[in-house]
């Protein structure tokens, strides 16, 4: 029998075929049970784990990088207008440039964040999981100095809980696009740790035991539809 020639994996990639479903459905799995900024249970974990690696141009796409592409999306959604409640609500200098750098920082990774989906075909969630609601429901309803507190507690918690996360996503994938959201994930989440720290209303032993506890499982929203992900320039 006469065998047809492979078609270049470019052309593959670029099209609607096999590639696309299977990232469209890895993603689905993973966004239907993935939260972010909470740890997942073993159980969870070992899912994530065994999910299925899909080949692009830019190196192999695990389960964990399109779980880390998802959350880091789900981070601008949410602490992108907490920082704007900041700097409008915040009662020192402090508070209000960390909420700047909030803004600053999530507007220009949420940009690499959707590129980078765009460009490996990943479907992107459009608003935050419940408990990122929930966070930012009560610093609309916080004033005052109350404000200044809950802003530097939940997000110190919220970066904590991200930082070992990100540096081993960055340590450990093999695709390049991965890497380079890596890399710009760490160097936003270690400036906002800085800047929250410097607001001097950091409760660091509060901290250390929210930290060591395991958080309450919070599902992330439905996956989008690839055909309705944020368009993004060339």
């Amino acid at each position: 029998m006469r065998h047809r020639p492979h078609r270049p994996v470019q052309g593959m990639f670029s099209g609607t075929g096999l590639i696309t479903l299977c990232l469209a459905a890895t993603a689905t799995a993973l966004l239907s049970s993935i939260w972010w900024y909470a740890g997942a249970s073993d159980a969870a974990g070992a899912n994530v784990r065994s999910a299925p690696t899909v080949t692009t141009p830019f190196g192999p796409l695990s389960a964990q990088d399109l779980d880390f592409i998802t959350k880091a999306r789900l981070a601008g959604l949410w602490e992108l207008p907490a920082g704007q409640l900041a700097e409008r609500k915040g009662t020192t200098e402090a508070v209000r440039e960390a909420g700047h750098h909030l803004v600053d920082g999530h507007t220009s990774l949420d940009t690499h964040v959707r590129t980078t989906a765009s460009r490996l075909r990943v479907p992107l969630p459009n608003e935050p999981n419940e408990q990122q609601k929930q966070w930012l429901a009560t610093l609309t309803a916080a004033m005052g100095q109350e404000f200044d507190r809950q802003f530097a507690a939940i997000l110190r918690l919220a970066h904590g809980r991200v930082f070992s996360l990100v540096a081993q996503v960055r340590a450990g994938t093999q695709n390049s696009l991965v890497r380079s959201l890596g890399d710009d994930a760490n160097a936003t989440v270690l400036d906002h740790i800085k800047i929250l720290e410097a607001t001097r209303l950091v409760d660091f032993s509060a901290l250390a035991r929210d930290l060591a506890a395991v958080p309450s499982p919070v599902p992330a929203p439905p996956a989008a539809n690839p055909t309705s992900a944020v368009p993004v320039a060339p």
